[in-house]
């Protein structure tokens, strides 16, 4: 199983391994307050295509193809293979620091996640 979850909302156990998939470390939370396993900050978008977003959801359509694109660079495959790892062997949890919960990198990489786990 594959979750989302912002870092400012609590830890629980049933979050399972819980990787903050941030390029920027989150403001105001301390390494030891994220309880995340790990940091992927590469499998974060871009600095270019953050600042093209801007958390504006009328960008997301093309924030979303740009973003799936940048996935497909191949110092990231072995990051996403690692996630696919950890899922198939039990919770796994994307976390990041957004306020909008429908509109964010978590959303697309649990897509993109779940549709590679289905083909295998």
């Amino acid at each position: 199983m594959i979750a989302i979850k912002r870092v400012y909302d609590p830890p629980s156990r049933t979050d399972g391994t819980r990787i903050l998939v941030d390029r920027l470390w989150p403001r105001g939370i301390k390494k030891e307050e994220a309880h995340v396993e790990k940091w992927m900050r590469d499998l974060g978008p871009s600095n270019e295509l953050r600042h093209f977003f801007g958390h504006d959801p009328t960008r997301w359509q093309e924030f979303r193809r740009r973003y799936l694109a940048e996935l497909k660079r191949p110092e990231v495959k072995a990051l996403l293979a690692e996630l696919e790892g950890l899922a198939r062997n039990g919770t796994l949890t994307l976390v990041y620091s957004a306020r909008d919960e429908e509109h964010n990198q978590a959303v697309v990489l649990k897509e993109l996640l779940e549709k590679q786990l289905s083909k295998r």
